[in-house]
């Protein structure tokens, strides 16, 4: 079990660490700007400018920038609600899984004929 815990704890520092070295270039490339709604940020605030990678793919990180934009996180969240209703990302897939279904069967429950017309 202490493996396990290991190689997690090992991943998730690879991934800080090679999150923190994008971002901080992008950071020196763009001015401090969201990339959508315009707000600027400065100084602690900063903290909340992130990195978008354009082609949602983030190991595709080009020395010149070209893949990244800065989104404030709310922009950054927005962005990626939208790539998931055009039918992209994780959790698309949990939805075409399978699952419960509320309105299943509703459309047959509804159409003229399938109700009792005496009982009402």
């Amino acid at each position: 079990m202490q493996k396990k815990t290991d190689a997690l704890e090992n991943m998730y520092r690879e991934l800080a660490d090679k999150e923190k070295g994008y971002r901080a270039r992008a950071l020196k490339m763009f001015p401090h700007v969201c990339g959508s709604c315009a707000r600027e940020f400065s100084g602690k605030g900063l903290k909340e400018l992130t990195v978008h990678h354009k082609d949602h793919n983030h190991e595709n990180n080009p020395p010149d920038g070209s893949n990244w934009e800065l989104l404030c996180i709310y922009c950054h969240d927005n962005e990626h609600e939208k790539h998931k209703m055009k039918g992209y990302g994780a959790a698309e897939k949990s939805f075409q899984a399978g699952g419960f279904a509320a309105f299943d069967g509703l459309d047959a429950l509804l159409s003229p004929g399938s109700k009792d017309e005496g009982n009402g």
